[in-house]
């Protein structure tokens, strides 16, 4: 029986597209929920163009779906206004800072799909109050952003450590930035990553106001999208891990070309040269080929946005691939 079972599956062949893909696929353009103004994650020059992390993603997301990485609309979208647009259908996607939890994978309605960056909460404070941990922060005015995980997990720490704290909740992220600049706060706390982006963002110097070392949390951020679309979802999750993928076999958006010339059946499988992958999620062939080429590897993609070809200049840490100490790790792309 199972055997029997496992060729029915088999002969079933790939799931049809739900309403969702067929929706972005009309309408010509995917639309994606962006974080409002994060420098290295998502922000608009002032001619409205975007750039940063969770900005390639959507474009590789696009490259899968229509072979154009500019077919995609970016929508700002505030911690407290994210959940209810995507809900909504005001967006497709989330690709924004939007940690994966229980009861958000379970009572909101939502799939995630896929681990984009391993991050935690962090604090940063001015140097001159000469604090050096967090255990120090008793009795600290603490900037907050509302309805999103930061908020509960500052809760949770600072009830274990049996300290006090003043909190100064505000929505806009501009508005909470310049409130922790002007001094209306002594700490400013986020997740790490938007932390180390606020930091240059505002021109701060890592000299004057200072990240300290304790991370509180686990803060795996993932994009989100609403259930019902077996297939979008699966194109949104494998358009990830072949970037993770394609860094783990030293392909990048400069050698691509050259490796469509391997032997190595699964690189051939990963570019399209064997068929059969593109069938499956419904697009191109080459759909993980245009990805590589027109956005790069994941390490290409942290590197030009958070890392060393930046201006944050962050170590991997925790998105380091897994045979180099990392979490990052992609299932068999075949």
């Amino acid at each position: 029986m199972l055997v029997a079972a496992g060729l029915a599956h088999i002969v079933a062949g790939p799931a049809t597209a739900g309403s969702q893909l067929d929706a972005i696929r009309a309408r010509g353009q995917l639309i994606c929920g962006a974080s409002a103004g994060v420098a290295g994650l998502s922000i608009p020059d002032s001619q409205g163009h975007w750039s940063g992390f969770h900005v390639d993603l959507c474009k590789a997301f696009a490259i899968a779906i229509f072979n154009d990485p500019n077919k995609v609309k970016y929508v700002p979208l505030s911690t407290q206004q994210r959940f209810t647009a995507l809900q909504s259908g005001e967006v497709d996607v989330l690709s924004r800072s939007t940690t994966y939890t229980l009861t958000r994978d379970t009572t909101l309605g939502l799939n995630f799909a896929g681990v984009t960056y391993y991050d935690g909460q962090g604090f940063m404070v001015r140097r001159r109050l000469g604090v050096k941990s967090a255990t120090e922060l008793n009795g600290a005015s603490i900037c907050v952003s509302p309805g999103s995980t930061i908020e509960v997990n500052l809760a949770d720490y600072f009830r274990a450590k049996n300290m006090k704290y003043e909190s100064v909740v505000i929505g806009e992220q501009d508005q909470i930035e310049a409130a922790f600049f002007s001094g209306r706060c002594d700490v400013y706390t986020s997740d790490a990553v938007q932390l180390a982006s606020v930091r240059v963002k505002r021109g701060a110097s890592p000299d004057d106001y200072v990240i300290l070392p304790e991370i509180i949390s686990k803060e795996p951020l993932s994009t989100a999208l609403r259930r019902g679309d077996d297939e979008f979802e699966a194109i949104l999750k494998w358009s990830l891990y072949a970037m993770i993928e394609a860094e783990e076999r030293g392909i990048t958006s400069a050698n691509v070309d050259a490796h469509l010339r391997s032997e190595d059946p699964g690189i051939k499988r990963l570019l399209g040269v064997i068929q059969g992958n593109g069938k499956a999620l419904g697009v191109d062939e080459r759909w993980a080929y245009a990805i590589i080429k027109q956005i790069g590897n994941y390490g290409e993609v942290f590197d030009r946005n958070l890392g060393q070809a930046s201006a944050f200049k962050l170590k991997r840490g925790l998105n380091e691939l897994w045979t180099k100490g990392g979490l990052m790790y992609a299932p068999p792309v075949r």
